[in-house]
């Protein structure tokens, strides 16, 4: 496997920098794709999607990143920081030497990721966003500011324990695959990532206090939207909302999972990625295609207390459900949503 490069970059003087693993020549075969960039949540760095590496590597670049405000990069200023992180992404697209890259968001990542997409479509091959967090209600606010309150006091463990959880679906009659490993996971990421970084605590801070914009529709990205059955964050119905402001889309939910479905179904997710962003069938069954928003309407959405009704029994993904056109509402901020990376020692660092 060719060795990985680590790139170091500015953005309206912010230190930042990105991880390319270049795609692996012996793999043999002739589908590949344009490089793949994949963002993760508040806390997520460069070493996060090691899953990403084995699925995308025979078929496209792999590129993760630490974007201002995230990982060993520099804090993001006061201010909005969506321009800064739409320049910073355009920095690594202009650094590959790119004309157009595949790209993944997740959770807070998927803000960013939509942002960019929206801003200059032309750059962007194919677009997947996952746990989209576009609408969070006031009882989230209020857990959240309890969590923070308890970070401020210098109480780490109690918010780790308390982040870890406001992104969990823990209700035991919904079954949530390996959910206690992730659970343990993502309270020790937290950790983690609050004890090696400076400034993990205001990152987490500002991504609460955000506002994404995942109003207003895209048009002309191939785009597909995926949830966990079980999101707790945003539910899917609310994602599959979304994804209808998104012309010509997809949308499906996988079974037995919850926001974390990248912990929890890790291989089904990047197969999933692999597959769109390689233009092959995405599973079993036929997904969907969305129709593009109507402004102005409303279709009936689905009962919440029917969480399974996308569902296909086992570990297989979910099919797309038929839906209507649908109008999105402005997002509140979302809670931090993406593994922290894990620690690996940087092979062929350039730049």
């Amino acid at each position: 496997m060719p060795e990985e490069i680590i790139r170091s970059l500015t953005v309206d003087g912010l230190r930042y920098g990105y991880r390319l693993l270049p795609r692996d020549p012996a793999a043999g075969g002739t589908r590949t794709t344009e490089p793949v960039l994949v963002i993760g949540g508040a806390l997520q760095g460069m070493f996060g999607w090691p899953q990403m590496d084995d699925h995308l590597g025979p078929v496209a670049d792999v590129v993760t990143a630490d974007l201002p405000g995230m990982g060993s990069a520099d804090p993001l200023p006061p201010g909005p920081s969506a321009p800064v992180l739409r320049a910073a992404v355009t920095g690594i697209i202009d650094d590959l030497g790119a004309s157009r890259i595949n790209l993944f968001g997740f959770s807070y990542g998927a803000a960013i990721a939509f942002g960019c997409a929206r801003h200059d479509p032309r750059r962007v091959a194919r677009l997947v966003l996952g746990g989209v967090p576009t609408h969070i209600g006031d009882d989230q606010r209020a857990y959240w500011l309890r969590a923070t309150q308890a970070l401020e006091q210098g109480d780490a463990e109690g918010f780790a324990s308390q982040a870890a959880d406001g992104l969990m679906c823990l209700d035991p009659e919904r079954h949530v695959h390996r959910r206690e490993l992730a659970r343990r996971y993502v309270r020790r990421s937290f950790l983690h990532a609050l004890a090696h970084s400076e400034h993990a605590a205001a990152s987490l801070r500002r991504a609460l206090g955000d506002r994404p914009d995942f109003s207003g529709g895209l048009s002309g990205v191939p785009a597909l939207v995926f949830a966990g059955e079980h999101d707790t964050v945003t539910p899917p119905e609310l994602q599959r909302e979304f994804a209808g402001t998104i012309e010509g889309s997809r949308f499906l939910t996988l079974p037995e999972s919850d926001h974390w479905v990248v912990l929890e179904r890790s291989d089904e997710v990047a197969d999933l990625v692999t597959r769109f962003f390689t233009d092959q069938p995405l599973g079993p069954d036929p997904v969907t295609r969305l129709p593009h928003q109507t402004q102005g309407t409303r279709a009936e959405q689905p009962s919440r207390s029917a969480p399974g009704a996308h569902r296909v029994p086992g570990p297989q993904l979910s099919r797309g459900a038929e839906v209507t056109p649908e109008e999105s509402t402005p997002a509140s901020p979302p809670p931090p949503g993406s593994p922290t990376p894990r620690t690996a020692p940087a092979r062929g660092r350039a730049g």
